[in-house]
C-alpha cells in the first residue's frame, strides 16, 4: 500500500512539472510515514515542504496542488491537507482488503522487494577465532549477522555471507601449544599448567584423539619443556598463587619452547590438527544453528599470497607509514585516531591490524559495492582506525558498515553464567541450543537491538506461555492450521474466492486491526533491513500474534455463515502466512502443531 502511494504522488509530481509548476524542484524519493493517530489518516507525506524552496511555492499551496493532480484510486478515500503542508491520506476499507489477496496470492514471496537492486553486499559475521567452541556470547552475533543477511537478501540485495578465518598469529600458536601441553598430560607428565593457556576440556578431548592414533610419537619430558622458562606464576608449598609473574612472556616462551622441540614439520602438524578440530566444530554447530555461510576465508592465505605487503606496500607509497623503534606504524592519527598504530613488530611479523586492513581491501577488490562487518562491542574503537587504513588507501570508507553486537549474558535459575575460552568455564553454543532449542535462540538473540546489553533468561526461553515471545507467536501459527484441521473435520471446505469477496464483512474491530497489522509487513521488513534491526521484525511477530490471539479468543472462525466463514479463514490464512514469513528471516521455524 505504501508503494501504491507513493506512485500516486509520483504521478502527480510528474504532471506538474510537465504544466511548470514545480519550478526547478527536482522529483525525488517519496517520503511517506504512517500517521501515529487515524484521525488523521493511515499516511502522511511531508513531500510539499521538501519541494516548496525549489518550486518557488508555499507548502500549503504546492501541497493543495499535489492533491489536485493525484490520479483517482479505489484504494483512496479523501486527502487532506493538514498544518503547513502534510498531506494525509485516508484509505479505503478495500485498500486493507486486498492486502489479505495479495498474501494469499504472493503466499512466501510476499514482503519481498527489489528496492536493493541487486546490489552485491557481503556481511561477514561472528569470525571468532577457532580457538575454542564457540559460546553462548558468539551466538548472538550468529544469530544477528544471519538475520541481517536474510533481511538484506529479503529486500533485493545479492548478499554474500561470509566467515573470515583467524587461523594465523599469536593465539592460534598459543592454541597448539596448549593441545601439546594437554597431550603430554595424557602421556602421563605432571606439571603446572600455564595459566595463559587454553585450559579447556574440549582440548583435552583433541589431545585424548590426537594420542589414540599417534601415541608418543610427540612425547617429550616436562622438564626438557619448561627448563629455564620465566615464571608464570610464583607458587607456595599448597600450590596456592603467591605473585602473578609476567603470563604473556612465559606462554610465549612455551610456544618458542615447542617449536624447538617439535621441530617446524611436527609443530605445524599439530597447528593444524587443533584448528581443524575446532574449526569443523564451529562450522558443524553453526550449521546445525540455521547458520550457513558463502565462504569460509582464511586469514593465513590472505598473508601467504602477499596481499599483506601488498597493502602496506600501498600505505607506505600513500605516505601513511613511518619507522620507529625498528617498527612500521600507520600514521592513523591524520584521520583522527588518538594515536599512531603498528602494523609491523620489530621482529618482522605484521599485526592483526595490518591483517585486517588488507581483508578490508580484498573485500572491495571483490567487487563488493557495500560491506558489512559484524563485531563485538569491545570492538568499537577498532572501527574508525580500519576505515582510517582504507581512506589512507584510496577507497571510500563510508562503504563499510560495521555493526557492533554486545555479548549476551546467559542467566540461569537467576545465576549468571561464566564465558571465557581461555579459562574454559563457559556454556558453549551447542549446550545453549540443546537446551532451548534453535528456535528460541535465533530470536531471543535478536530481540533487542544489536548494541544493548542482552540478559537471556533460560527459564522464560523454555516457558510454554505468552510471557515467550516466540512461543507465543509460533502458537498463532499453529493455532491456524488448528482451524484448518477443524474444517476439515466438520466436512466442511473453503472458497478462497468467496472469502475474499466478502471480505466487507470483516468489521469487527479486531478484525480491522489484523488487517492493518498485515499490511504493515512490507513496510517492517523494509525498515528492519535498512536499519540492520531485526528487533523490529521480532517486535511487530509479537504484535501480529496478539492480535491474532485477542481476536481469536473473541470471535469463532468456523461460523455457520459461509461467505463470513470462508472471510474471516482467508484473514487468518493471511496472518499465519505472514507469521510465516517473518519467522523464516529470523531463522525460526513455524510449527503446524505444538
Amino acid at each position: 500500500m505504501k508503494t501504491h502511494l507513493q506512485q500516486l504522488i509520483t504521478q502527480a509530481l510528474q504532471q506538474l512539472r510537465q504544466d511548470g509548476a514545480l519550478g526547478a524542484a527536482e522529483l525525488s524519493s517519496i517520503p511517506l510515514e504512517r500517521t501515529r493517530d487515524r484521525a488523521h489518516g493511515d499516511y502522511a507525506s511531508n513531500i510539499a515542504l521538501i519541494l516548496a524552496k525549489a518550486a518557488g511555492r508555499k507548502p500549503r499551496e504546492l501541497a493543495e496542488s499535489i492533491r489536485s493532480a493525484l490520479p483517482a484510486s479505489d484504494h483512496v478515500a479523501k486527502v487532506d491537507i493538514a498544518g503547513p503542508g502534510f498531506i494525509n491520506f485516508f484509505l479505503t476499507p478495500t485498500a486493507y482488503h486486498a492486502v489479505v489477496d495479495e498474501i494469499l496470492r504472493r503466499s512466501d514471496a510476499f514482503g519481498r522487494s527489489t528496492l536493493g537492486h541487486g546490489r552485491r553486499v557481503q556481511v561477514e559475521f561472528v569470525s571468532a577465532n577457532p580457538t575454542g567452541p564457540l559460546h553462548v556470547g558468539h551466538g548472538r552475533g550468529a544469530a544477528f549477522g544471519a538475520t541481517v543477511a536474510n533481511l538484506l537478501e529479503a529486500v533485493g540485495y545479492q548478499v554474500h555471507r561470509e566467515y573470515y578465518v583467524n587461523d594465523a598469529g599469536r593465539q592460534m600458536n598459543i592454541l597448539a601449544a596448549s593441545l601439546w601441553l594437554r597431550y603430554l598430560e595424557h602421556c602421563g607428565e605432571q606439571f603446572p599448567f600455564p595459566s595463559n593457556g587454553y585450559r579447556g576440556q574440549y582440548l583435552c578431548n583433541i589431545a585424548a584423539r590426537f594420542y589414540a592414533e599417534h601415541g608418543g610419537a610427540y612425547l617429550v619430558s616436562a622438564q626438557q619443556v619448561f627448563r629455564d622458562l620465566p615464571q608464570d606464576e610464583i607458587r607456595n608449598a599448597a600450590g596456592d598463587i603467591v605473585t602473578p609473574g609476567d603470563k604473556e612472556l612465559y606462554i610465549d616462551a612455551v610456544v618458542e619452547r615447542a617449536r624447538v622441540l617439535l621441530g617446524d614439520h611436527r609443530y605445524r602438524f599439530l597447528f593444524e590438527v587443533g584448528l581443524n578440530a575446532i574449526l569443523d566444530d564451529i562450522r558443524d554447530d553453526l550449521g546445525e544453528f540455521g547458520v550457513i555461510y558463502d565462504e569460509w576465508y582464511s586469514e593465513r592465505v590472505l598473508t601467504e599470497r602477499g596481499a599483506v605487503n601488498k597493502t602496506l606496500h600501498r600505505l607506505r607509497d600513500a605516505g601513511y607509514v613511518y619507522e620507529r623503534e625498528g617498527a612500521l606504524w600507520f600514521r592513523s592519527s591524520a584521520f583522527g585516531d588518538e594515536k599512531d598504530r603498528v602494523v609491523e613488530r620489530e621482529n618482522g611479523q605484521t599485526t592483526y591490524f595490518a591483517s585486517d586492513i588488507a581483508y578490508h581491501l580484498e573485500k572491495f577488490e571483490r567487487g563488493f559495492d557495500w560491506v558489512i562487518d559484524v563485531w563485538g562491542a569491545d570492538h568499537h574503537g577498532y572501527v574508525p582506525r580500519v576505515k582510517a587504513a582504507l581512506q589512507a588507501i584510496g577507497e571510500n570508507p563510508d562503504r563499510l558498515d560495521v555493526l557492533l553486537v554486545q555479548f549476551a549474558i546467559l542467566y540461569r535459575n537467576g545465576e549468571r553464567a561464566p564465558m571465557s575460552t581461555r579459562s574454559g568455564e563457559f556454556v558453549t553454543l551447542r549446550e545453549l541450543r540443546q537446551e532451548v532449542g534453535n528456535d528460541a535462540a535465533r530470536f531471543f538473540y535478536v530481540m533487542r537491538k544489536s548494541e544493548q546489553h542482552l540478559d537471556f533468561d533460560l527459564d522464560l526461553a523454555k516457558s510454554q506461555s505468552r510471557d515467550n515471545p516466540v512461543y507465543y507467536i509460533q502458537y498463532a501459527h499453529a493455532r491456524v492450521c488448528s482451524v484448518l484441521k477443524q474444517l476439515r473435520e466438520k466436512g466442511l471446505s473453503r472458497d478462497e474466492q468467496r472469502g475474499q469477496a466478502h471480505l466487507t464483512r470483516l468489521t469487527e474491530p479486531h478484525e480491522e486491526g489484523l488487517l492493518i497489522a498485515l499490511t504493515r509487513y512490507p513496510e517492517v521488513v523494509e525498515m528492519a533491513a535498512l536499519n540492520h534491526e531485526p528487533h523490529q521484525l521480532a517486535h511487530y511477530l509479537r504484535e501480529l500474534a496478539n492480535a491474532f490471539h485477542t481476536y481469536y479468543n473473541e470471535h469463532r472462525v468456523l461460523v455457520d455463515d459461509d461467505a463470513l466463514r470462508d472471510a474471516r479463514l482467508n484473514l487468518s490464512l493471511a496472518t499465519r502466512q505472514v507469521i510465516k514469513n517473518g519467522l523464516a528471516l529470523l531463522g525460526v521455524s513455524a510449527p503446524e502443531v505444538m
